[in-house]
């Protein structure tokens, strides 16, 4: 279970602030006047320190439990503004649209795409294909890759097939656009790893009990963070705070906005 020591606020305060900013399209200013109407008076800076603190954290922790992925992925690269300057967020899908993995780099060239192929590949496996764009650094970090390590991957080069991550890349960006950007390559680091992890929750890639498939991406949340970061395998919800952090002047709060 995440530490809440020391903190000043309610757990469930804390993590509903976590996921509205990673799940939404808000700025901490707009957060903080939402729980300024609900009657809970939170700075902006607060909530900041909340999210760079427990994002990473959550993300680390959904890691352990992902399902696994296709072995057909599609491989691109979108930006992110980092202290007024475009940074470069890697990402990958499979076939079907469930996120492979992620990293934000401070460059956009083969040495780049050679770090987050070795970090995919260390998490899932060597895949059988690599659909990507024209990008001559990335079919040179791949022939590298097989070159290094004696794998067969095959790459394809066929603009149609990528729109799927291209697609998948909204989902993110739509999420991050209200920030105008990150202060520093730190949090932005911090920032996505919420946004990936709710993007992946709500494409259901997360390992569950038989039985409760059917719990909503902010049920699943919660679950997340009340399980032991040690616990590996399906998640189940133990606890009445794993599937709802229910409480009275609080049970307004969790349930808006709606579409979780």
């Amino acid at each position: 279970m995440l530490s809440f020591k020391g903190a000043h606020f309610e757990k469930e305060i804390i993590l509903t602030c976590v996921r509205w900013y990673v799940a939404y399209p808000l700025s901490y200013r707009q957060l903080e006047e939402m729980m300024q109407e609900r009657g809970v008076t939170v700075d902006h800076s607060t909530i900041n320190r909340w999210v760079l603190k427990y994002a990473p954290e959550l993300e680390e922790a959904f890691r352990r439990r992902k399902r696994p992925v296709g072995h057909s992925w599609r491989m691109d690269e979108t930006y992110m503004k980092v202290n007024g300057q475009w940074k470069y967020l890697y990402r990958a899908v499979d076939k079907a649209g469930h996120t492979i993995d992620f990293l934000l780099t401070e460059h956009r060239d083969e040495q780049a795409v050679r770090r987050f192929l070795a970090q995919a590949i260390r998490c899932h496996g060597v895949p059988e294909t690599i659909t990507i764009d024209g990008s001559e650094a990335n079919a040179a970090a791949i022939r590298g890759y097989n070159e290094a390590h004696g794998t067969a991957i095959l790459i394809r080069q066929v603009k149609y097939l990528n729109h799927v991550v291209e697609q998948d890349h909204r989902g993110v960006k739509r999420v991050t656009r209200p920030m105008l950007g990150f202060k520093s390559f730190d949090a932005a680091q911090h920032t996505l790893a919420g946004v990936e992890l709710m993007h992946m929750l709500k494409k259901g890639q997360l390992v569950v009990e038989a039985g409760v498939e059917g719990l909503t991406s902010a049920e699943q949340f919660y679950v997340l963070a009340a399980e032991s970061p040690r616990q590996q395998g399906p998640l189940h919800p133990h606890s009445k705070f794993a599937t709802e952090p229910k409480f009275d002047r609080w049970q307004a709060i969790i349930d808006l906005p709606t579409g979780a």
